[in-house]
């Protein structure tokens, strides 16, 4: 069965001087303020576009990885994957970076980074992002 998801953002203003606020309707979890400022220079404790990708990717990818180990046989103990989007203003998402840090018993390190790019490769966000560089770094814990 299909999900749809949604966010709605209200914005005041011009892009420079102006600002908004997004809501996680689908689950009301949340209301984030977000700016250009916060986007193009430092947070200062709002958000921007890029860090709710990163949000995105980093949970999509790691359920993707999770399901994928699973299928094999090894499921995770755990997995902690960090999502690096980066903005360049005047050319965009210029690209991400995902880290991934995962505790798997009975898998080598070659067959956690197999699993990763897998993971990487079929996960539903990477796809939708597929028009920028992804890079991947997976680390098999001791």
């Amino acid at each position: 069965m299909a999900t749809t998801r949604t966010a709605t953002t209200q914005w005041k203003g011009a892009l420079l001087d102006g600002s908004g606020t997004v809501s996680l309707t689908s689950s009301g979890v949340g209301t984030f303020d977000v700016s250009w400022p916060s986007r193009a220079e430092q947070p200062g404790g709002k958000t921007s576009p890029e860090e709710l990708i990163a949000a995105a990717h980093s949970s999509c990818f790691s359920m993707a990885l999770a399901h994928g180990l699973a299928q094999a046989g090894t499921p995770p103990r755990s997995l902690e994957t960090t999502a690096e989007v980066t903005f360049q203003p005047g050319e965009g998402i210029t690209g991400i970076v995902l880290r991934v840090r995962g505790e798997v018993p009975g898998i080598s390190a070659e067959e956690f980074a197999q699993a990763a790019e897998k993971a990487k490769a079929g996960c539903p966000v990477s796809k939708a992002l597929s028009g920028t560089t992804i890079t991947l770094e997976a680390e098999l814990a001791g």
